[in-house]
């Protein structure tokens, strides 16, 4: 006991050190603030190649469908660029910083490493070549560091001050003068630097150094099963392992993969990555964390009255992959009962999927992330079509058969429990 006691104390200081780090905070926070940004593309994505012909003839016939691939155009081509500015906002927030000016100055600081594009009828342009998913981790860099110098000048205060009597508006803008400045020019003087190498930009050396192999990593079926292991470990030991490390370091690499996926989606191509964080939100993670919607639907066949409860109370909010009444009302954390069931349907559904996918039974992922809450079959209908709503369905039979046996043991042990109080009466 001493022993289990200590392993889950590390590793609940472990989480919390990830969780409550500043910086990791900041990049998840960041990223979840522009979902909506990232819905309105995907859902405009689908609603444009949505595959039947009458409705594309419709939209073809009647114009709409230029105006129709607009939204997407503007929010995937261009999530480098709300990202930065989202993630500066909430790193400043941490320091109590007024986080505008920091969002703004790594917006500036992005387009003066972002290579632009010339011809002799527009002149200068903006390319979406980094603008879209492949310049997503210059931006989560660019609105730390960013963020990170204009807090350490400020708290110096290596600004410029204004006399008592001006605005209040006008003293803020004077305060983000000289960081400003400071920013600007270390921001130019990289720009020269990477010019002058055979990357010939930070984008370029960022994403073949940095991304891509993480991508590459990413985006196999080994990592996504040590991903849903180490996620499964740390919610066992009743600590979130979704939040601890799924949102703030495995969703930054998944959801480059789905932004890929999204971008071919709206040219009218299938995906070529399998693995992201759609592909966690809709086909491992239902019921929530443990594929546990099949243990919703198990706990309704239950003899005891106890379990039978419980499967009513849960089952509304596992069809929106909420698992906590089947988390702490089981319990499942730290029940050894349950350990193997929790990490091994996830990883057996997951596999299932990745399989079938690589086959081409199921379609790739479309890359279109549902939020948290979303019901099963409408968020496998959304990110894969009919196909993958099946699968939801079947994935949820087979954690339910996996869970099944582990399950009658605490069952038949609360439904004895239960006949010797009523027999004790």
């Amino acid at each position: 006991m001493n022993k289990i006691n200590k392993i889950q104390g590390d590793l609940q200081k472990f989480a919390y050190n990830i969780q409550h780090n500043r910086y990791i905070s900041a990049i998840s926070n960041g990223l979840t603030a522009i979902l909506p940004i990232i819905m309105i593309g995907a859902i405009s994505s689908l609603l444009n190649s949505m595959n039947v012909a009458p409705y594309q003839d419709f939209l073809k016939s009647t114009g709409i469908k230029q105006y129709l691939s607009i939204p997407g155009s503007v929010t995937t081509d261009f999530i480098a660029l709300y990202a930065v500015v989202a993630i500066a906002y909430k790193l400043a927030e941490s320091f109590d910083i007024e986080g505008f000016t920091p969002g703004i100055l790594a917006l500036m600081s992005f387009l003066i490493l972002t290579p632009l594009g010339n011809t002799k009828e527009i002149g200068n342009y903006l390319p979406t070549n980094w603008t879209g998913a492949t310049g997503l981790f210059v931006a989560i860099l660019v609105g730390l560091c960013v963020t990170r110098l204009y807090v350490y000048i400020v708290n110096k205060g290596w600004t410029i001050k204004m006399p008592d009597g001006v605005p209040e508006t006008v003293t803020k803008s004077f305060v983000a003068l000289l960081p400003g400045f400071v920013i600007a020019f270390i921001m130019l003087i990289l720009r020269v630097i990477f010019a002058y190498t055979p990357f010939g930009n930070v984008h370029s050396f960022i994403f073949k150094i940095v991304q891509l192999p993480l991508q590459n990593i990413g985006s196999t079926w080994a990592a996504m099963v040590i991903g849903i292991l180490a996620i499964q470990l740390l919610w066992f030991f009743g600590i979130h392992g979704t939040l601890a490390i799924g949102v703030s370091i495995i969703k930054p690499i998944w959801l480059a993969l789905d932004l890929q996926n999204l971008q071919l989606f709206q040219a009218g191509m299938r995906g070529t990555n399998i693995v992201g964080w759609s592909f966690y939100m809709a086909f491992i993670n239902l019921g929530g964390a443990g594929a546990m919607l099949g243990l919703a639907f198990v706990l309704l066949r239950a003899k005891s009255k106890r379990y039978r409860t419980l499967g009513k109370l849960a089952l509304a909010p596992a069809l929106c992959c909420i698992n906590e009444p089947l988390i702490f009302g089981l319990p499942v954390v730290m029940n050894p009962t349950f350990f193997i069931p929790f990490l091994v349907a996830p990883v057996v559904i997951g596999l299932l999927a990745y399989f079938l996918i690589s086959i081409g039974i199921l379609p790739t992922v479309t890359g279109i992330t549902v939020p948290l809450g979303t019901p099963v079959i409408l968020s496998g209908f959304i990110v894969g079509g009919w196909r993958s709503a099946l699968y939801q369905v079947v994935a949820t039979i087979i954690s339910g058969l996996i869970y099944w046996p582990f399950f009658r043991i605490v069952d038949n042990q609360a439904y004895e429990e239960e006949k010797l109080a009523t027999q004790q009466k």
